[in-house]
């Protein structure tokens, strides 16, 4: 039995509603804007080290350039190009378009897949994907 004594009705616990994609985007949008300000923070420490010298510089790319700095960076580019995306989709949102139920989880969905492809494309593009060169694609790296 509830303790709760209130005659007003209670608002939905997160357990009664059914996970959807559209729920999730807007969680995940503003964990993305969170983690923004952390991988915004990383990257001006980058900036600072690099302008300070060598004494400074190195240790920091030490860890930067280990899989683990690989994978927050590679998470930091998911998180800013998530945002972006989703930023884009809650533009339209402000317009008052893209409210019918399907197309809202349609554009979430797609929201996901082109900040993860995204990614993927920026970094190797970039040259960052450990073995590949895109510049030079006919022989080994």
């Amino acid at each position: 039995m509830s303790s709760w004594t209130d005659k007003r009705p209670m608002s939905p616990h997160v357990s009664i509603w059914k996970w959807h994609v559209t729920m999730a985007a807007s969680i995940l949008n503003r964990a993305a804007g969170c983690a923004n300000y952390l991988g915004a923070i990383l990257v001006v420490s980058w900036l600072f080290a690099t302008a300070a010298g060598p004494d400074y510089y190195e240790p920091l790319a030490a860890v930067v350039g280990s899989i683990w700095g690989q994978l927050v960076l590679f998470g930091f580019t998911i998180s800013v190009l998530f945002h972006l995306v989703n930023g884009v989709r809650h533009l339209f949102w402000d317009a008052g378009n893209g409210f019918n139920p399907k197309f809202a989880s349609l554009t979430g969905a797609l929201a996901f897949l082109i900040a993860i492809g995204g990614a993927v494309a920026i970094w190797f593009l970039a040259g960052l994907v450990p073995g590949i060169d895109p510049l030079n694609m006919t022989g080994a790296a």
